[in-house]
């Protein structure tokens, strides 16, 4: 069976790190890719790990991985201790939260903290309105929503910093499957909203990165 080829550089190249994507691996990939990671002394993160395939993971690559089954993402390495808080991750709903907890998992992989504000979407108004002055404090905001997408518009609209918006693919009937909600960020009216695929949490917190270190990227 053929083996990973690492992109160990990519972290200097374009200054975001390697990750691993799990869906269509076989956990014996994963224990070899992780295995590689350790022999390189590489911190690494996985994503889409779901909880059946992280269970039948060889107890070698549980033992040494953080897994979080919400996010379903999983990190090799030591943490990195208390994080400077720069961006807000925001969710129309609770159900919205997985793709928000890949997002935050994945900034602090990079040693970026953030900020969640969970249920405040705009069916509520009053629910972010309650927390915009709050969300304003954040150099760039995440927001992931399904069914219509309104929380792009309505937050984009209220606040100056970046906001990257997230389609989830929570919804019914029509709004199945999160098209509704991505053409709605897509076709948003608000100036300078920035969107990823549907239930992209791990592409938003790359995007947001990438912003974060535009100042430092541009004296290089």
């Amino acid at each position: 069976m053929p083996g990973a080829v690492m992109d160990w550089q990519r972290v200097e190249r374009i200054g975001l790190p390697e990750a691993v994507y799990a869906e269509g691996k076989t956990p014996q990939q994963i224990q070899q890719i992780v295995d590689a990671a350790q022999d390189e002394g590489r911190r690494l993160l996985i994503t889409r790990l779901d909880a059946e395939k992280y269970a039948a993971l060889p107890e070698a690559a549980r033992t040494v991985i953080d897994y979080d089954a919400t996010s379903r993402t999983a990190i090799l390495g030591a943490p990195q201790g208390a994080l400077p808080i720069a961006a807000a991750i925001v969710t129309a709903g609770l159900a919205d939260l997985p793709v928000a907890a890949e997002a935050e998992r994945t900034l602090a992989f990079s040693g970026v903290g953030a900020t969640l504000f969970c249920d405040v979407g705009v069916a509520g108004l009053w629910r972010l309105l309650d927390r915009i002055d709050e969300i304003r404090r954040h150099r760039v905001v995440i927001a992931a929503a399904g069914m219509e997408g309104a929380l792009f518009s309505v937050l984009a609209g209220l606040i100056a910093a970046p906001v990257i918006a997230v389609p989830t693919s929570v919804g019914r009937g029509v709004a199945t499957g999160g098209r509704v909600a991505l053409e709605s960020a897509l076709g948003s009216c608000a100036p300078g909203l920035v969107v990823v695929n549907i239930d992209n949490g791990f592409g938003a917190a790359q995007a947001a990165l990438r912003i974060l270190r535009a100042p430092r990227a541009a004296e290089l």
